[in-house]
């Protein structure tokens, strides 16, 4: 068997040997490419680096192990893959032939008045105060965002910032082949055109907007305690404005996924959803920015092969 390894920032070699230990297997260190023809990459590291290779990965189709080594591990806590040891033990039963290989969702976030790029994202894709906080947490130092880095970022990010006017239109329907090739104004036409199909969900100041493929982001927050890799849908959940105090302690409940009671949550589900806003935003997806505002949402399908434990 041919086996890939990407090594994401923290790790090194010396990560990898406990996987290769009584292996007979070929190893290929680095992003492969279609011509390498492996059976298996595994990545090393947090959702950063397994955003910042989505794109090759879904091209490249071959089953994904996910060993969590980064300041934020999500998806692969979404995945079951708490520790090393969770990895080692499923990447022993795939070598092993008795392995098993999930389909997952991904998210997909285009942007309408850039370049129109795809984006995959694995966990939560955003904006609001959630891509503030997202701002600040990659500005520090390497070591102090895997002590806690997003809850360090919050108290900040909360005092500077300020709720502003979103429009959100979502559907529960899959239209994958439209907007990514049309730009902000037919998007808008569009949107007029097909009300039947389309709802205008949020339209008022709000505080944070989170598209969620997984349950978790921020490093353990259950943002959308009720999404599923495998459903076809994003959890939408939103946060209206509210005050600033209030806003504070709601977060602490996010870990448990208990903010869902509050009057000013908002929680729903999508395969699509374009967003708009006043002035452009930070769009901001498993940790890393993306683009701005306006931007288009939606689930790409059985996008990603993941090794899981049997």
């Amino acid at each position: 068997m041919r086996a890939a390894a990407i090594l994401g920032l923290g790790t090194s070699s010396r990560d990898l040997c406990v996987f290769q230990q009584g292996s007979s297997d070929e190893w290929l260190v680095g992003l492969p490419s279609a011509a390498d023809g492996v059976d298996a990459v595994l990545v090393f590291g947090g959702d950063g680096t397994i955003h910042r290779h989505l794109s090759a990965l879904v091209q490249l189709a071959a089953p994904v192990l996910v060993v969590p080594a980064g300041s934020g591990n999500d998806f692969a806590r979404s995945l079951g893959l708490l520790k090393l040891r969770d990895s080692l033990a499923a990447w022993q039963a795939f070598s092993a032939g008795r392995g098993s290989v999930r389909a997952v969702d991904l998210g997909c976030i285009t942007a309408l008045s850039e370049d129109k790029a795809q984006h995959y994202f694995a966990c939560v894709g955003g904006l609001g105060l959630d891509a503030e906080v997202s701002r600040r947490a990659n500005a520090l130092p390497r070591w102090l965002r895997k002590s806690g880095g997003y809850a360090l970022s919050l108290p900040a990010a909360l005092l500077a910032f300020a709720p502003s006017p979103v429009q959100i239109w979502a559907s529960t329907n899959d239209f994958t082949e439209t907007s990514a090739r049309q730009d902000a104004h037919e998007v808008e036409k569009a949107l007029e055109s097909t009300c039947a199909g389309l709802s205008l969900r949020s339209d008022q100041p709000t505080v944070l907007a989170a598209f969620a493929n997984s349950p978790f982001y921020g490093d353990g927050m259950k943002i959308a305690p009720q999404a599923q890799l495998d459903d076809g849908l994003l959890d939408l959940c939103l946060i209206r404005g509210m005050d600033k105090l209030k806003l504070f302690c709601l977060f602490p409940t996010v870990y448990f996924g208990r903010h869902l009671g509050l009057k000013e949550v908002v929680y729903s589900r999508t395969a699509r959803a374009i967003v708009k806003t006043g002035q452009p935003l930070d769009v901001y997806a498993d940790g890393e920015f993306v683009c701005k505002t306006p931007a288009e949402f939606r689930v790409a399908r059985r996008a990603l092969r993941v090794i899981v434990n049997p």
